[in-house]
């Protein structure tokens, strides 16, 4: 098992399968991109197989997720989904992404064994799309979504950040949408993670705000009495149920009490936290020759000196040295 010295367990995974991706959204990078990671740093599909198998099979693991950059740029995606598919015990299979080419491959990755999707869509309207990621490619991501649904990768999330300035006003007009073709929505707050380290606290649209925005339109009935579990999202039963929305609150109202993930880097890094500013390496000692034995006790040790939490509230707190696109959400 992967414990920390606060009693918890890690049973989620999140394996970033690139740091590339085709959008560039304002809160996560600059106009011009990122310099991205080359490829000999990167697991190969063997490699990625090999320790979700480690996480899976010597730890623990019973959910595994697929994340970027954007995960649909992976070559070999369909082929790791298959792979991990086999593995016994079978983990729950999901992707994050940005829906765009998700139309092509849904199918695909729902025969491969992908269970579902979270797709990311900050905003109904194109104009407003191109203004926060600064490319005219909504209406992939709707079909995208709309080809999730029609696989059978259900139920499909979408994850919206609501930018002061921007679509802050949005949450109504999100959720009105996102009920009307049966999505679940995840509202999250702008995290610290930007690759221009210009994330300001005073400047967010926080979880309450947009909870009071939601309210002018919808009536919303807590759904877990604040009791979520690991679960990241608070979720509300919209107008008396079934349907829901959440509210991922990582800054106002952090859940690390009770988090059971690790994160594995495209490169080949174990990261015990988001805000983590140290990792330990696992791709060096596989291709040192490491042992399925010696990769987990690392991988053990690693999670062994998880921190309490995030730190956003101390005085000392610094962002990490990577942006949200290395690390994988």
């Amino acid at each position: 098992m992967l414990l920390d010295t606060y009693g918890r367990t890690a049973t989620d995974l999140r394996v970033s399968l690139t740091d590339r991706c085709n959008l560039r959204c304002t809160y996560c990078m600059p106009e011009e991109g990122l310099a991205w990671l080359a490829k000999p740093e990167l697991l190969t599909d063997d490699e990625v197989v090999r320790l979700v198998r480690v996480a899976v099979v010597e730890l623990g693991v019973t959910e595994v997720r697929f994340t970027g950059g954007e995960p649909l740029l992976r070559p070999g995606l369909v082929g790791i989904v298959a792979r991990c598919a086999e593995l016994g015990p079978r983990p729950q299979l999901s992707l994050t992404t940005n829906g765009i080419g998700l139309e092509r491959v849904a199918g695909q990755l729902r025969e491969a064994g992908l269970d579902r999707v979270n797709v990311s869509l900050d905003t109904v309207d194109p104009e407003m799309f191109h203004r926060i990621t600064r490319r005219r490619r909504h209406g992939d991501v709707l079909r995208g979504l709309a080809a999730a649904r029609e696989a059978g990768l259900t139920p499909v999330k979408v994850n919206a950040v609501l930018l002061p300035g921007l679509n802050e006003a949005e949450a109504p007009d999100l959720l009105a949408w996102a009920l009307e073709h049966e999505y679940e929505l995840r509202f999250i707050e702008q995290m610290p993670l930007d690759a221009q380290h210009g994330w300001q606290r005073d400047r967010m649209v926080t979880a309450g705000d947009i909870l009071a925005s939601l309210r002018t339109r919808f009536t919303l009935t807590a759904e877990d009495d604040g009791e979520r579990g690991a679960a990241p999202a608070e979720r509300w039963l919209v107008d008396g149920g079934p349907a829901r929305v959440g509210v991922i609150a990582s800054v106002t109202r952090p859940f690390c009490r009770a988090c059971d993930r690790t994160r594995l880097t495209a490169d080949g890094q174990v990261r015990t936290c988001l805000f983590a500013r140290e990792e330990s390496d696992l791709r060096g000692a596989l291709r040192a020759g490491a042992t399925d034995a010696e990769l987990a006790a690392r991988w053990r040790a690693a999670t062994w000196g998880k921190k309490a939490g995030s730190g956003l509230d101390e005085p000392e707190f610094r962002q990490p040295s990577r942006p949200m696109s290395a690390i994988g959400g």
